[in-house]
């Protein structure tokens, strides 16, 4: 048991949109990622996702509206809504994701953005 410096497992990696496990706890993974522009829309049948900004701002896009989620404040994404993480102005935004061990990272959708592996920093 040690402490985790999020902004330090930040700069071991510079690949946007490619999840690093940092913690497990019990059946959930503790995720880091950076990401800039847009993503993929997908949604999680049997898993809510938390996403927590550690740097920038999203922009979580859903079907109906967009909600903008600034550095400090996080959101959850309820299991079966579509969603759609991106950035706005070529920024770059930090993010840590809490989520199930088993959950797809693009649900049933497979992309060329689509990563299987998470690996631990």
């Amino acid at each position: 048991m040690k402490a985790i410096n999020i902004k330090d497992k930040h700069a071991m990696f510079s690949k946007q949109w490619h999840p690093h496990r940092i913690a497990t706890v019990d059946n959930m993974q503790v995720i880091l990622a950076k990401i800039k522009g847009e993503f993929v829309w997908h949604s999680h049948d049997n898993e809510d996702e938390l996403f927590q900004v550690i740097k920038g701002t999203l922009y979580m896009q859903f079907r109906d509206r967009t909600e903008i989620v600034k550095e400090g404040e996080l959101i959850v994404v309820p299991k079966g809504v579509e969603h759609n993480p991106s950035t706005r102005n070529d920024e770059e935004v930090h993010l840590l994701l809490f989520e199930k061990l088993d959950t797809a990272h693009t649900g049933d959708v497979e992309h060329e953005m689509t990563q299987t592996e998470y690996p631990w920093i």
